[in-house]
């Protein structure tokens, strides 16, 4: 019984796996177990009943007055009506068309669209779950793996954690002191290399697994230039119009990205009402689609934030520092590979504020003092470069299991034919395309420095 209370959160962890691989819904296995382990944990004298009193005041911060997600419901119905209006599906099948020649041309669209969101929203939620609703049902449709369409659209909606407005950026600025405008310059280039590396990678994964992604038919879609050249037009005016009003009144200085949801919400409608999608019944479809796909969305918060806060009473961070503190540092480079190493794997148990908070203020004092030679010279330099491989890094906290808030807001929103075992398998190979640009962004810092330089962000 001693042994069971000494490994009371690693217990936790398998339960926590085993249930989600089962197939229970995400949302109420994650508070149930909390919970439950919280019990244990007054049983066993490592958490004291009075601690589950601050759970309502962690869950009201975290969700009722976070005014990020205050965002996620006006875009989710923004997504639902873009779904409704055959709007995304239209642009999703135009790009198909243009792609049909490279393989996983459909694919290659989503990781396009996942881009484009990522610079108008900055919120992965959102973003995830507006992506499965638009672009799952078309993938299956035509036939694609499970694991190839589930792994694209959830890689593809965390990229808006990196690409700027990033509301990580925002907080990892405040932490350390750093210009958030600097920040914002230096996350563009890696971002877009993480994005130009799902492309790689979905476009090799397709030639050599044709069946996982088949190709458009050579008779699908118009014969000739003209044809063509009209399709475009008409498919991607509709979703321009969206982009511009939504990053135009970011942009312009007009709305900040909150207000530029409901921005969004109202030229979706207006698409709508274009393409004769929007009645009093179709109105009322959407409405309720959305609200119960915010409704599971805010629930899964709640129970993530259960979880994560009884796993860390009963010592969960502990041993996880535990176990890595037994490495030895001596030099800049080895502390620099400390924290990364330290850092994604935290990203299996916290969320990317929880990383943050605990990383930051702990390494940043450390590392500005550290000596990496001719490599990288000067406490702001690297510093900026520690910022950007952190944040680079943390798109694998969205991912990996079992606390990857990516995979629990696509769980609530996939169809049942899609289980957690699909999901796990399919975001595998794009975790490791995050550990490379992570590498690659060490090994070559001008990934990051060019553009603040170009500037003159860094004089």
């Amino acid at each position: 019984m001693e042994w069971i209370g000494d490994h009371l959160p690693v217990i936790m962890f398998m339960v926590l796996t085993f249930i989600m691989f089962v197939g229970y819904p995400v949302a109420f296995v994650l508070g149930a177990i909390g919970i439950f382990f919280g019990w244990l944990g007054i049983y066993f004298g490592l958490f004291h009943p009075v601690q589950f009193a601050n759970l309502l005041p962690r869950i009201y911060g975290q969700a009722v007055e976070n005014q990020v997600l205050v965002a996620v419901p006006m875009f989710i119905f923004m997504g639902v009506i873009l779904e409704r209006s055959g709007v995304a599906e239209e642009l999703l099948s135009c790009l198909q068309i243009l792609f049909r020649k490279i393989p996983g041309g459909l694919a290659l669209a989503v990781v396009l669209l996942g881009t484009i969101m990522a610079a108008t929203t900055g919120i992965v939620g959102a973003s995830v779950v507006m992506l499965t609703l638009i672009a799952l049902p078309i993938m299956l449709e035509r036939g694609y793996s499970k694991e190839l369409s589930v792994g694209t659209i959830a890689a593809s909606g965390t990229l808006g954690i990196l690409i700027p407005p990033s509301i990580m950026l925002v907080i990892i600025g405040d932490l350390m002191q750093l210009s958030v405008g600097l920040l914002f310059a230096a996350a563009v280039l890696p971002g877009l290399m993480l994005s130009g590396l799902y492309v790689i990678y979905v476009i090799v994964y397709s030639y050599f697994n044709p069946h996982a992604a088949p190709p458009l038919g050579a008779d699908k879609g118009p014969q000739n230039k003209s044809e063509l050249l009209k399709m475009v037009v008409f498919s991607f005016a509709p979703p321009a119009f969206l982009i511009v009003l939504v990053l135009g009144s970011i942009f312009g200085g007009w709305a900040t990205p909150t207000e530029a949801a409901g921005v969004g919400c109202i030229g979706a409608l207006v698409l709508a009402a274009r393409a004769g999608k929007l009645n009093f019944k179709s109105m009322n479809d959407m409405i309720l689609s959305a609200g119960l796909t915010n409704g599971l969305v805010f629930f899964i918060v709640f129970g993530a934030t259960l979880f994560s806060y009884v796993f860390r009473a009963l010592g969960g961070d502990d041993i996880v520092l535990e176990v890595l503190k037994k490495m030895g540092i001596d030099t800049g480079w080895e502390t620099l590979a400390f924290v990364m190493t330290l850092v994604f794997i935290m990203g299996f148990f916290f969320d990317f504020l929880e990383i943050c908070l605990v990383v930051l203020p702990i390494f940043s004092p450390i590392l500005a003092k550290a000596d990496f030679g001719t490599f990288v010279e000067g406490p702001k330099y690297i510093l900026l470069w520690y910022a950007m491989l952190l944040a680079v890094n943390l798109q694998s906290a969205f991912l990996t299991p079992p606390f990857g808030f990516a995979l629990f807001y696509m769980k609530g929103t996939v169809p049942p034919s899609v289980t957690m075992g699909h999901i796990y398998r399919g975001i595998i190979p794009f975790v490791c395309l995050q550990v490379l640009a992570v590498i690659l962004c060490m090994a070559f810092p001008d990934i990051i420095f060019y553009l603040p330089r170009r500037w003159g962000l860094l004089d």
